[in-house]
């Protein structure tokens, strides 16, 4: 079904229940389609599961330790001149 704006103002409601019932409401300005107004999907939500990933990622013992001075300087963007305003 196709709408025009005008119509979809006076008419949001009613085109908002025909939507959530699967239909697809194209919005139109002067004719040319401008949005489409669509239901939203209802899938079954996946349930959570913890731990699924246990015993496969490994982080190494020195993870947390200083960077070295010239990796430090890179993120800290040493080297790069300062950007004027």
């Amino acid at each position: 079904m196709q709408v025009n704006i005008y119509e979809a103002k006076t008419r949001l409601s009613e085109l908002v229940d025909q939507a959530s019932r699967g239909e697809t409401v194209i919005i139109a300005k002067a004719g040319t389609p401008m949005a489409k107004l669509t239901p939203l999907a209802s899938g079954p939500k996946r349930k959570l599961v913890f731990g699924l990933m246990k015993g496969k990622i490994e982080i190494a013992d020195d993870f947390d330790a200083p960077l070295p001075d010239d990796v430090l300087a890179a993120f800290e963007g040493a080297g790069k001149r300062a950007k004027r305003r």
